[in-house]
C-alpha cells in the first residue's frame, strides 16, 4: 500500500520538544485529546500548528544564542591546546557550531511559518548532503547496534534546491528509521536521477507502517511513539510540497517501510 502527497535534530533538537507524559505541548490546547485533534480540519491543525511552532521558537531561541556563544568560546580555548589535541578537538566543534548555524535558520523559518516553506534554492550536491546526514546521526545508530549505508547511483546532477531545508527533511527521515527500529538494524539511504526527477530513499528494517496508518502518517501531530510529537514527517511534507515534489511512503515485502522523496532535477542557470 502506497500513501503519496503530491506537489503542491541532531536527533534531539525535535525530541527535545516531544511532550513530556502528563503534559501538552507547547501553546497546544490541554482539553485537547489525541482522539480530538484528528477531527479538526486541515485548516485547523494548520492554525495551531503555527502557533505552536512561533511559540516554540521564541522559547529557544535565547539558550540556542547561548550555546553559540559557548561554543566560540570552547573554539578560542582549543586554539591554545598542542597540535594533536587541535585536531581532534577543532572539527567536532566546527560540527556543533555549523549544527547551531542550522537550528537558527529553522527558528527562523518556524517564525515564518504560516503555510509552504519558502525556499532559497542554491546547487545543491545530493552527496554531500547525505554524506553529512549519516556522520550526524551514525554514533547515534551505532549505540542501537543499527548500521546506516549509503548509496549512490550515478551520475548523480547538481540541482536546484534548498540545501538547508533538504538537509533537515534527509535528517528528520533518518531519524524515523531509528525511532523505528530502536535496537539492531539496518537503515539504507539511496541516491538516484531518473526521468527528470532526483529520488531520495530511506529503508529500515523495523516492523513497518500499520496498513490502517499509512493514509495518516503526514499529517501534523499524527504520531505512534510514545512520547513523539508527530512534526518530523508533517515537516518533510511541506519540504517537499514548496520544492514541487512528493513524498511517499510504503511497507516492504520482507519487512520494515520505505520513504521515497522525489523532486524536480532543476539544473542551476
Amino acid at each position: 500500500m502506497r500513501i503519496a502527497v503530491s506537489s503542491r535534530n541532531r536527533a534531539g533538537f525535535f525530541r527535545a520538544f516531544a511532550p513530556k507524559e502528563g503534559k501538552p505541548l507547547v501553546g497546544m490546547n490541554p482539553e485537547l485529546s489525541p482522539p480530538e485533534l484528528t477531527l479538526l480540519t486541515a485548516e485547523e491543525k494548520q492554525r495551531l500548528l503555527s502557533r505552536l511552532l512561533a511559540q516554540m521558537a521564541h522559547e529557544i531561541r535565547n539558550p540556542l544564542s547561548s550555546l553559540h556563544i559557548h561554543a566560540q568560546l570552547l573554539q578560542e580555548d582549543a586554539q591554545r591546546l598542542d597540535p594533536a589535541a587541535q585536531e581532534k578537538l577543532l572539527p567536532r566543534l566546527d560540527l556543533i557550531q555549523g549544527e547551531l548555524h542550522r537550528l537558527e535558520n529553522i527558528v527562523k523559518r518556524f517564525l515564518r511559518l504560516s503555510g509552504p516553506s519558502q525556499l532559497n534554492p542554491e546547487p545543491a550536491h545530493l552527496r554531500q548532503v547525505i554524506h553529512h546526514v549519516c556522520e550526524l546521526l551514525r554514533p547515534e545508530a551505532a549505540e542501537r547496534d543499527i548500521q546506516i549505508h549509503a548509496h549512490f547511483e550515478e551520475p548523480l546532477p547538481v540541482f536546484l534546491a534548498d540545501v538547508p531545508q533538504l538537509t533537515q527533511a534527509l535528517l528528520n527521515l533518518v531519524i524515523n528509521a531509528l525511532q523505528a527500529m530502536e535496537k539492531h538494524g539496518q537503515i539504507e539511504v539511496r541516491a538516484q536521477a531518473r526521468d527528470g526527477q532526483v529520488i531520495l530513499s530511506v529503508a529500515d528494517t523495523g516492523p513497518g507502517i500499520p496498513a490502517d496508518r499509512l493514509p495518516s502518517i503526514f499529517e501534523p501531530y499524527f504520531t505512534t511513539k510514545t512520547g513523539g510529537h508527530g512534526l518530523g514527517l508533517w515537516i518533510v511534507q511541506q519540504i517537499a510540497m514548496a520544492h514541487h515534489g512528493v513524498i511517499e511512503a510504503t511497507n516492504v515485502p520482507s519487512g520494515g517501510a520505505v520513504f521515497t522523496l522525489r523532486l524536480p532535477a532543476k539544473a542551476p542557470n
